[in-house]
């Protein structure tokens, strides 16, 4: 009984301890100990309270027969008494004498008798005490033998409820802070089998679904980061969930890193267009439309399109951002391209008849006898004619130029050797301008038209040093370095006045100049040989003032032939890479 109740006594205080620290199953395991306890408590409590009213019964009967059996004796002997004559013969010698008397005879047994129960009676009263307190005590022995032992069998039925109970609780939990390997291994019966049973498998469905689930996120992970639209997701809060590495691109990288809501990155008027797009996108579904985003370098236009994930009121949304800067400057250029090839072909029809007449009008002067004032007039209008007539030509030859440029040739080229020959070109012409040049060592070769190309540097330079022509302080860098993503990169940077946002948007369009002179075709030529090449040029601001301009190029890579490259095909080759 010692080592039941010690046993049953550490289980208590551990069940105590785990239902304080509230662990997982301790509750349902002490209504199961408890509930079990009180079940046997009833039945014991009526036996032990049955049992003290027999044994109450059988003492105070055991008590009382020794005193009936005494009063049984003293009523045999009165009955004597007065009923019976004892007679006693005496002989003597001359005769004999009787006695009678009225106590029986055998008054000495019953004396005798009447004194042995009166012992037993003695003896009992003495023990009375133990016996009473030899049966309580087995009572009370056999009471808390079946109330141990109804606990105990309470604790291993709750255990076997308890224990797989427990276990798929902290399964539940394992599984709900992301550890979808965690399986129930506890021993369990009936129903309960069945359970663990089923938890097991709908883990394991978990897992493969989790898992498909992981890949099918990292493979959108990796479209959204390799597509070249800016990416947001925003919540149906508003504040924004993700953005992909694109966004860096439009928007400076702390800035798109920081931002938790569209007042991040837009202003109030912006953001006021994207939320009503955003409100369009849960009737329609997606809504879209053009924006031009100012920033503090240049001016960006974007193609806007909003998703909605849901048509409820707490849907979240997917703002694609897709800069049509360069898109839209390539539409000016073909459209500009368009206009100059109709432009030459209305204007250099009629420049052959001019031309020719002028020529005759001078033929017949000679023939005729003018006043001298008259035939100067004449010749002088003959003249400025023909000169306006060269003018126009060499203009709609510009115009041509610009329309059917040759497609480029390209060839293994070395960078750095292109752009000395380029700079050649300006020996003993840039008089008064400091130059300064930083040639990279060990660059990749380039594939590209070395003729073009030289007249891509060429263009370049002029237009820093004609930049520079009110500066009190003229300073040309021209450099080769490498670029990112096996690219390489040309840089012209100049002191000049800079260029303004909006002029950077300009800059490469045809016949756009911010100077009073020239045709506005160098930097629009620029672009269009870049273009060929499948390289980017952009202009920044330079430090402290000017401009700076960048030339991006696909590197060769090592043991990779040259060739004939169209834009087209550069955009699947694997070993060129456009950035």
């Amino acid at each position: 009984m010692v080592t039941v109740g010690w046993i049953l006594a550490r289980e208590f205080i551990k069940l105590y301890v785990a239902r304080q620290t509230k662990r997982p199953g301790s509750r349902i395991r002490t209504k199961l100990v408890v509930g079990a306890m009180l079940l046997s408590c009833v039945p014991v409590f009526f036996l032990v309270l049955w049992s003290y009213e027999v044994l109450n019964y059988n003492l105070t009967a055991l008590f009382t027969n020794p005193v009936d059996n005494q009063l049984e004796v003293y009523k045999k002997a009165a009955r004597a008494q007065d009923g019976h004559t004892a007679v006693v013969h005496v002989p003597l010698k001359n005769g004999a004498i009787e006695l009678s008397a009225r106590i029986p005879l055998d008054a000495g047994q019953q004396l005798m008798e009447i004194k042995k129960y009166s012992d037993a009676w003695a003896e009992l009263v003495g023990n009375r005490k133990d016996y009473r307190r030899l049966y309580i005590m087995l009572m009370v022995l056999i009471t808390l033998f079946v109330l141990f032992i109804a606990t105990w069998l309470a604790r291993i039925l709750a255990n076997r409820i308890s224990t797989p109970i427990t276990a798929i609780l902290e399964a539940a939990d394992e599984v709900r802070r992301g550890n979808l390997q965690h399986r129930v291994t506890v021993r369990a019966e009936d129903e309960l089998a069945l359970l663990v049973t089923g938890f097991n498998q709908m883990t394991e469905a978990l897992e493969s679904s989790g898992i498909e689930l992981d890949r099918r996120r990292r493979f959108t992970e990796a479209i959204l980061e390799s597509i070249p639209t800016g990416v947001i997701s925003i919540g149906s809060d508003g504040s924004i969930q993700h953005v992909n590495q694109a966004l860096c691109k439009i928007f400076p990288a702390e800035q798109a890193a920081r931002a938790t809501r569209l007042e991040d990155l837009f202003s109030r008027e912006d953001t006021t267009e994207i939320k009503y797009l955003m409100k369009r996108a849960r009737r329609t579904g997606v809504a879209s439309r053009q924006l031009e985003l100012r920033t503090d370098s240049r001016k960006i236009h974007l193609a806007v399109t909003v998703s909605a994930l849901e048509s409820k009121l707490t849907s979240g949304f997917v703002v694609v951002l897709e800069d049509t800067s360069e898109l839209l400057r390539a539409q000016k250029a073909a459209a500009w391209h368009e206009v100059a090839r109709r432009v030459a072909h209305e204007i250099k029809n009629p420049l052959t008849p001019i031309a020719l007449s002028a020529e005759r009008i001078g033929r017949q002067l000679d023939r005729l006898d003018l006043p001298p004032g008259t035939a100067r007039i004449v010749y002088e209008c003959a003249a400025t004619i023909t000169k306006s007539v060269e003018s126009v030509k060499t203009l709609v030859d510009e115009f041509s130029q610009f329309a059917r440029f040759p497609s480029a040739q390209p060839v293994r080229c070395d960078l750095n050797e292109m752009v000395s020959v380029a700079l050649a070109v300006f020996h003993g012409r840039l008089e008064g301008i400091s130059i300064r040049t930083s040639f990279g060592p060990n660059l990749p070769p380039v594939n590209v038209d070395r003729e073009q190309f030289q007249r891509v540097v060429v263009n370049l330079v002029d237009n820093a040093a004609e930049a520079m022509q009110d500066s009190l302080v003229k300073s040309l860098y021209i450099a080769t370095q490498p670029g990112a993503a096996e690219t390489v990169e040309v840089v012209v940077a100049d002191s000049g006045a800079g260029v303004s946002s909006d002029d950077k948007e300009k800059l490469f369009l045809p016949y756009f100049s911010t100077k009073n002179r020239g045709t506005g075709l160098g930097l629009a030529i620029v672009s269009h040989i870049v273009a060929e090449h499948n390289g980017t040029i952009r202009v920044e601001d330079n430090q402290p003032v000017g401009a700076r301009f960048t030339v991006e190029l696909p590197a060769l890579l090592e043991n990779e032939p040259a060739a004939n490259l169209t834009a087209a095909d550069a955009d699947i080759r694997p070993s060129v890479v456009k950035i």
